[in-house]
């Protein structure tokens, strides 16, 4: 019976297609490797018990619903065309399911299903595709010279993107493995890509991709190869930059003056600034199986993502092997709050609130103080008791309760005093949210940081928010 166990499980993770299987209730009991890939999974534990409706995996989830309650009355399903949301695109799929039996009594459904959207794309030449990669390019790689007369360049690469597709740009690293070639292997993750989609279309999404690949392409041209992981994820290998020095140098050269990110796009309707997150780590000196190296990559993207995006993290054992990113992961918003309501509780003092408060502050903000603007228009920092700076006119760029930017544009514009407090101190972005009091303004929560470009989260917003509702009530 073991060895019946060990073969379905050989089998189902070595295919290529999602495969899940649920119980007569719809609810998931298992899925395969290339399901948790596909949809960006460490693990089957975020879904086991929960069915599509609560995943939030369709736009309107009833037809595949009814579809699935007529499998488990006795109908097999083949090929049926549909969509799924992945990563906040939706994505065209194609599905088979059949009844689960046990000996005459169905007792749930498996499926299968593998994503077809690059393919009707290409079939109806409407994506402005592009092509980044020639055969030459491809040619300089042991492991491409080796295939490139056996298939076509057109089977290698992304049919939007031009990169290589993420079934090459594994294979290709799996190659580099087996030959003990050293590598950095870096997964690139395009921040708030579903604001975009959401915003201005998924024409405007793929304008992004194109872009930033193309960037990514042209500053890596010789010694790199870029592929699509998935969505809005993107991949580089890359031979040339191995030591910490060479990929600190590299990711600098990237975010500051590259063209592939950090930049202004414009769409028929509207604009937006594009940045991304990326995780890095280099075969064979940080791990020297694909399996590990994967694992390092993703911990560092989410890292960087609670670190506040638009940034990068290089893998450094001596810093990053206790880090727990299950951990970090579990930290919900919802728990935060709680915690913060029962640390305010125990206080009596605007200052001791703030003082007790400032561990998880800074933890979850990631900021190294948090600074509080009186009714004077002092800003006063929590822990640095000798901070003081002027903040008077903080008030004209606060036309909501909360405010957020990146640069300090619009408040060098509407608040000179406060701006000028801001870049004297070597501060470059701000999260300021009002405390108030029915319609009077108590006071300012500043959370303000040395980092250029910081995309504040709408958990982080949230967070400050709520901080100022609960101290907006206390009698200080």
């Amino acid at each position: 019976m073991q060895m019946t166990v060990d073969l379905f499980d050989s089998i189902i993770n070595t295919s290529q297609d999602c495969v899940f299987w649920k119980d007569k209730d719809r609810r998931f009991l298992g899925v395969n490797q290339a399901f948790l890939d596909y949809y960006g999974f460490e693990s089957a534990d975020v879904l086991i018990g929960k069915n599509d409706e609560e995943m939030g995996w369709h736009s309107d989830p009833e037809p595949y619903k009814q579809d699935e309650l007529r499998v488990l009355s006795g109908k097999s399903t083949y090929k049926v065309l549909g969509k799924c949301v992945i990563k906040g695109e939706e994505r065209d799929i194609i599905a088979s399911k059949r009844p689960l039996y046990d000996d005459d009594e169905i007792v749930g459904l498996v499926g299968s299903f593998v994503d077809i959207t690059d393919v009707i794309r290409r079939k109806n030449k409407s994506d402005g595709s592009q092509v980044l990669y020639s055969i030459d390019d491809l040619r300089k790689y042991s492991y491409f010279d080796r295939l490139i007369d056996e298939i076509s360049l057109e089977e290698i690469l992304d049919p939007l993107t031009g990169i290589l597709s993420r079934s090459y740009s594994l294979k290709f690293v799996e190659s580099l493995i087996e030959e003990n070639t050293p590598f950095s292997f870096t997964i690139i993750d395009l921040d708030n890509f579903k604001t975009i989609n959401d915003s201005f279309g998924h024409s405007a999404g793929d304008k992004v991709l194109a872009s930033v690949t193309r960037g990514l392409v042209e500053c890596t041209k010789g010694f790199a190869l870029a592929g699509r992981f998935g969505g809005d994820e993107l991949l580089l290998i890359d031979l040339k930059n191995i030591s910490k020095e060479e990929k600190t140098e590299f990711f600098d050269k990237l975010y500051e003056n590259s063209g592939a990110l950090r930049k202004e796009l414009s769409f028929e309707n509207g604009s937006a600034f594009i940045t991304g997150t990326s995780g890095c780590a280099s075969f064979p000196y940080d791990a020297d199986n694909f399996s590990d190296l994967f694992t390092l990559i993703d911990k560092m993207l989410y890292l960087g993502k609670h670190k506040g995006r638009n940034c990068y993290k290089v893998y450094d054992e001596e810093k990053h092997k206790d880090i727990k990113i299950k951990k970090m992961a579990s930290r919900g918003i919802f728990t935060t709050m709680h915690k913060l309501k029962l640390t305010l509780e125990k206080e009596s003092s605007l200052e001791s609130k703030l003082q007790k408060a400032m561990p998880l502050l800074s933890e979850v903000l990631q900021v190294n103080d948090l600074y509080y603007v009186g009714s004077k228009g002092k800003m006063k920092a929590v822990l640095n008791k000798n901070f003081s700076a002027d903040a008077s006119d903080l008030k004209n760029v606060m036309e909501e309760d909360i405010f957020s930017e990146s640069s300090l544009d619009s408040i060098e514009k509407h608040s000179p005093k406060f701006h000028k407090s801001l870049t004297q101190n070597g501060f470059e972005s701000v999260l300021v949210s009002k405390v108030r009091k029915d319609d009077f303004a108590k006071g300012y929560l500043v959370c303000a940081v040395k980092r250029s470009l910081r995309i504040w989260q709408e958990n982080e917003r949230a967070i400050l928010f709520y901080l100022a509702d609960l101290l907006a009530n206390e009698d200080f």
